[in-house]
């Protein structure tokens, strides 16, 4: 790809960047939130056409004009957000534009024995009938990843495929990209978790602000370097030193979550989070964390158990009650459950604010613009404007967004889950530091992670569960290993 240019209604995403990919090698594509990375991977795949440039395979120039053009070149797409369809079985969507037929019946058996080696070959017992909305999303990304090996692609673009993977399951993803690139297939490969990148790819190209920075060998990289590369600047640390800030006079007060239940996904869950601390609740995909925060946030109905704030009992059915109580969730799934894509940043911002921004039943723009443009500044929210549609945003200022809201909302208790998921690590830093002056501030911050070294590097307590139960807590986190965690995690 050659001098490649794309722009949006007031972003120049791609200023005229390069990529090369030769056959059989992982090559990592890296870069802040933003750098063009999603941008430059939609261009091949045909969701957008650029402006200018030009793309060759194999030394032939080629258009790419739309996804079945980019198919029809030998590229397979698995983006970071699933192209799935909900309704239809894991196998169906494998299959779905690809099916044979004879005298209009498909051959179901045939497309049935291929999908399940597909799974096999992830290291996967998956049933190729279960329906799509019932997967999780370790699952979902599984049936993502059989869709492309299924178009056998000589080109295959990774964009974050291990984000919502357990550990074991980036084992059988390094497996079978080591066995692609054996046959000669090229792999573009997405990730922010820079450890990966050093584990699988042979080569990294660096994105800025739209602009192509360097491509080096991974062993002429470390760690630190590519950091400096992506943000433009040294980062000394990844993690923010800081002393909690908990004593004698917070131990009454903060978040107090007793014996919650709900079926056999939460089993009497008990544990607390004091003010002016950070406490992470971590495990492995399916431990129950997230199911937890929810019957904490009232997102789903609890079976039993009790939710206390400061020593008072809350009644919480709903979110609504929780938003009252001063309990915030920064949710996982940002795109579906954290913002309304499609209308504007302002319009996210003010959701939870509207009476806060509102005088006689008329809501005031001008304070609510005011009081966005001030996190617009503080969190350096990269928006064309407070018109922008949410759905515009990289991963990292959605992500920015949801964060500046529930700030405005100045709530006691703030949950982030998976607060760092596909950001880079310019973006997370600034997120470690705001989860650090909430604190500071007095907030009890419970942070969800899967991500160990994110764990270890900013709890001031750690939390682990497994099917549903808490099987362990981690005081002593200076001390603590990934091993330790990992222990409490299977057991």
């Amino acid at each position: 790809m050659r001098g490649i240019v794309k722009s949006f209604p007031g972003v120049r995403a791609l200023k005229g960047v390069e990529l090369d990919l030769r056959p059989g090698e992982v090559h990592a594509l890296l870069g802040e939130n933003g750098a063009g990375k999603s941008t430059l991977i939609k261009v091949l795949g045909g969701a957008h056409r650029p402006d200018e440039g030009s793309i060759e395979i194999d030394g032939q120039p080629v258009e790419i004009d739309s996804p079945a053009d980019s198919q029809r070149a030998g590229v397979g797409i698995i983006y970071q957000e699933f192209n799935l369809v909900p309704a239809m079985t894991g196998r169906e969507n494998i299959f779905l534009g690809q099916e044979g037929s004879s005298v209009g019946i498909l051959p179901v058996r045939e497309e049935r024995r291929k999908a399940r080696e597909l799974f096999e070959r992830l290291g996967v017992d998956l049933d190729p009938e279960s329906l799509v909305r019932r997967l999780t999303v370790a699952q979902q990304q599984v049936v993502e990843i059989a869709k492309a090996l299924l178009l056998e692609s000589r080109i295959i673009v990774m964009d974050e495929p291990s984000a919502a993977l357990s550990p074991r399951e980036v084992e059988g993803l390094f497996r079978i990209i080591r066995e692609l690139k054996s046959q000669g297939i090229g792999i573009v490969y997405v990730s922010h978790r820079l450890d990966e990148i050093f584990e699988i790819c042979d080569r990294a190209t660096i994105y800025r602000d739209g602009e192509h920075i360097a491509t080096h060998p991974i062993s002429e990289l470390s760690r630190e370097s590519i950091i400096e590369l992506m943000v433009g600047r040294k980062l000394e640390n990844e993690f923010p030193h800081r002393e909690a800030s908990t004593d004698s006079r917070t131990s009454g007060k903060g978040l107090v979550v007793s014996n919650l239940n709900r079926g056999s996904e939460v089993r009497d869950v008990s544990f607390n989070v004091r003010r002016g601390e950070i406490v992470a609740l971590t495990g492995l995909v399916g431990a129950g964390r997230t199911e937890a925060v929810r019957l904490i946030f009232g997102a789903d109905q609890r079976d039993s158990g009790s939710v206390k704030l400061d020593g008072r009992e809350q009644a919480i059915r709903s979110p609504r009650d929780a938003i009252r109580a001063g309990i915030c969730l920064l949710t996982e799934d940002r795109k579906h459950q954290g913002l309304v894509l499609n209308r504007s940043v302002l319009e996210n911002f003010g959701l939870p604010n509207l009476l806060s921004f509102s005088s006689g039943g008329l809501i005031n723009r001008r304070r609510e613009r005011a009081a966005f443009d001030r996190y617009v500044d503080q969190l350096r929210i990269r928006v064309s404007g407070p018109d922008q549609r949410a759905a515009n945003l990289s991963g990292g200022n959605q992500q920015k967004v949801v964060l500046a809201k529930w700030l405005e909302r100045n709530a006691e208790v703030v949950i982030f889950d998976e607060p760092t998921r596909g950001i880079d690590v310019g973006a997370k830093y600034e997120i470690y530091l705001l989860m650090q002056q909430l604190a500071a501030d007095g907030k009890a911050v419970l942070m969800i992670s899967s991500e160990l070294p994110e764990v270890l590097g900013m709890a001031d307590r750690i939390i682990v569960m497994h099917e549903g139960r808490v099987t362990g807590e981690i005081t002593d986190v200076e001390s603590a290993t990934q091993e330790d965690i990992m222990n409490l995690a299977i057991r």
